[in-house]
Order: C-alpha cells, then sequence, then structure tokens
C-alpha cells in the first residue's frame, strides 16, 4: 500500500459494513469503545475544571480517540510509550488509576512528580509510560534509543512515539527516525495528523504528498490511515508491532484527524479555523462512527451507554475529589531528587529557606513541613 493510500476498514457511511480486524472479539470491540467514550467524558471534565479555575492547564483530544486506542490496543504490556501531551486515552485504555491522573493535574502532595511538572506531562511508569516533555519532539529520539536498547538486549519490547504533524519539523524527527531505521529497531513512530499544530495549518508545515511518505527516505514502511476509524488503525499497528518483533525494523503511522477543539485550554481556535471546517469534521466524529458500526453489529445499545456513562462520570467525580482534598507538597520537597544523597550545599539552602518562612511569620512552624 502506497503511504499517500488511507487504509480504512469502516467505510464512509459507516453503519455496519467492513469487518473487524482478526482477533478482535466483541468484547474487545467493546473496550476500544469504552476507552473513546471515557476519554471524551474525562476531557470534557478536565476543561471544565480549569475553565472553573480548579486546575490551572489542560490538554484535550476531542475528535483524536480513535487514533489513539487503535494504537494503545495494538500495544502489549511491556511495551515502552514515549507520550506526547495528548494521548491520555491510553492510560486509561490500560486501566490507569484516575486518582494518579488527577494528582498530577493538581500538583498534590500524591502526585507522583510532586507538582514540578506541567499539568497533562503525566508521568506513569507502572504502565511503561514516559514523562511527557515540554519540548516538541524530544521524545522521538528517546524513543528510538530505548527501542535499539529492548533490542541490544533481546528484549520483545517495541517502543512507541506520539507525536503531532508539527512534530515532524523538530530535529528529534529526523535523528529518531534515521537512528531506528539505520538499526532496525523495534519502534513505531505515530503521528497525529490532526492538521493543526496549534494555529499552523499542514499546508504550512509540510510540501510532502503525506507525513508518511517521509518514511521513504528514511529506509522504512509508511502507513496512511483513516485516524477517525478505530479498527484501521488497530490493523495498522498490530501490523508494525508484528514487524517490530520480527526483526523488521520501524514504522511510522500517520493517523489522519482532526483536533475537534482547542490546542490546550489556553487556545481559542476560533481565531484561526473557520467554523465550517469544524463543522465538516465533526460529521466525522470517531466516538459517533464507532457507535454506529457497534449498533449495526448489536454490540451497542442506548441503555449499555448511558449506564457506561453513570460508571465513568462516577469514577471521574471520586477521582477530581480525592485530588482536590488532597494537600499541596511540602515545600522542602523542592531539594529532593535531586542528588541520590543531599550534599551539604543543599541541605544548607534547605534549611536557610524553612528559617525565612519561619520567620516571615506567614506560615506556622510545623515542625518542618511546609506546604508550598
Amino acid at each position: 500500500m502506497s503511504p499517500t493510500e488511507m487504509l480504512q476498514v469502516m467505510d464512509v457511511p459507516q453503519k455496519s459494513k467492513g469487518k473487524a480486524p482478526a482477533g478482535l472479539k466483541g468484547d474487545d470491540l467493546k473496550k476500544m469503545f469504552r476507552a473513546m467514550f471515557f476519554t471524551r467524558l474525562l476531557d470534557q471534565r478536565g476543561m471544565n475544571l480549569q475553565r472553573q479555575g480548579r486546575i490551572g492547564f489542560y490538554v484535550p483530544s476531542f475528535g483524536q480517540e480513535a487514533s489513539q486506542i487503535g494504537a494503545g490496543y495494538a500495544m502489549q504490556d511491556q511495551d515502552i510509550l514515549w507520550p506526547s501531551y495528548r494521548v491520555i486515552s491510553i492510560a486509561l485504555l490500560k486501566n490507569v488509576d484516575l486518582k494518579i491522573i488527577f494528582n498530577q493535574a493538581w500538583g498534590n502532595k500524591a502526585d507522583i512528580c510532586k507538582g514540578r511538572q506541567m499539568p497533562n506531562h503525566y508521568a506513569i511508569p507502572d504502565i511503561g509510560w514516559m514523562s511527557i516533555s515540554s519540548p516538541i519532539g524530544t521524545q522521538i529520539s528517546h524513543a528510538a534509543g530505548a527501542a535499539r536498547a529492548a533490542q541490544i538486549r533481546g528484549e520483545n519490547r517495541a517502543s512507541w512515539a506520539w507525536f503531532g504533524d508539527g512534530g515532524t519539523s523538530s530535529n528529534d524527527f529526523h535523528a529518531g527516525m534515521n537512528f531506528a531505521a539505520v538499526w532496525k529497531a523495534p519502534c513505531i513512530f505515530m503521528c497525529e495528523n490532526n492538521h493543526w499544530a496549534i494555529s499552523v495549518p499542514q499546508e504550512m508545515q509540510s510540501a510532502s504528498s503525506s507525513f508518511a511518505a517521509k518514511a521513504v527516505a528514511y529506509g522504512m514502511p509508511g502507513i496512511r490511515v483513516d485516524g477517525n476509524d478505530v479498527l484501521a488503525v488497530y490493523e495498522a499497528c498490530k501490523e508494525a508491532r508484528e514487524r517490530a518483533e520480527g526483526g523488521g525494523g520501524p514504522t511510522l503511522i500517520e493517523t489522519v484527524t482532526f483536533r475537534m477543539g482547542p490546542h490546550s485550554s489556553s487556545d481559542d481556535p476560533s481565531k484561526y479555523q473557520a467554523q465550517e471546517l469544524y463543522d465538516s469534521w465533526q460529521k466525522k466524529d470517531p466516538i459517533d462512527r464507532f457507535r454506529l458500526w457497534l449498533k449495526g453489529k448489536r454490540l451497542w445499545t442506548q441503555k449499555w451507554e448511558d449506564e457506561l456513562k453513570e460508571e465513568l462520570m462516577a469514577e471521574i467525580a471520586a477521582a477530581v475529589e480525592s485530588a482536590e482534598s488532597t494537600p499541596m507538597p511540602d515545600v522542602e520537597t523542592l531539594f529532593d531528587d535531586v542528588y541520590a544523597e543531599v550534599p551539604p550545599m543543599l541541605q544548607e539552602q534547605r534549611e536557610a529557606l524553612l528559617d525565612q518562612i519561619r520567620r516571615s511569620g506567614d506560615i506556622e512552624d510545623t515542625g518542618g513541613a511546609f506546604p508550598l
């Protein structure tokens, strides 16, 4: 298949046409829908929380749920994920406790990052999810290096890198792609082409016929897939994962989708996108599309979705309440994790800071523990 052709499983009229990829049973398909639906509900609540001033920042993935969950379902538990800031859906697919996610959104005392990361730049080591980085594209070369390390050790472990169409303009895209291809490292590069790098449209980002076509120059397969077709994304990613495991090297997969909302809670897409463009893509909503497909296969009912929504909204509410009621990190934790053993210089600085706080009178002496 040419890297400019589009892989699809569910046809354009949606309905129930198109067979599910081999190996996917009814329960698998319903789990995929659940994760996509869960992501939409979480993003809606996350944006509301930011608008209410309860968290400082949020990055939604409206419209990109199929692009993510299709890939997530093709991953194996031992794989390493190097995400961008818009793929929280995979954590939901892997049943990560929502408290872990919201603790990081609040940056509270239970936050694994101790309040030091930007909200949405999650770290979830228990599922092989590496901490997200603000600079665009750095995770691409990290993923290539991790894939090469797994290859040297003889491990059956693939490395997955997530980035947007804008990320292909970063230096790390070239470095990571070239390195992985030369060594035939087991790496899957996931380019989510949502057509906008914040306010920069696709046509100002690249003159290539497709982003998948960029793979040809590096010597690896490039697959272009309908990113709103969760089954097509799964099929492409499953094939890429099998190729990596079999020693066939890396794959670049371009999922063609659309960001049906702001880049982040700080963005207003109406300033640079025509309403007609949004309306046209809303008709291709991946959740609506998959719902119709499942209904045609008699795997979806309104009663099931209503019960699912009630269950997931309760789970979100409980996690929000827990995170919001957890105190902020203690100020002395600022000095932790810089060295394996805190050197005298930092010990002195910590004591000086705590002494200054005591003398300021703003916070009572609590025996050394002061909230930020």
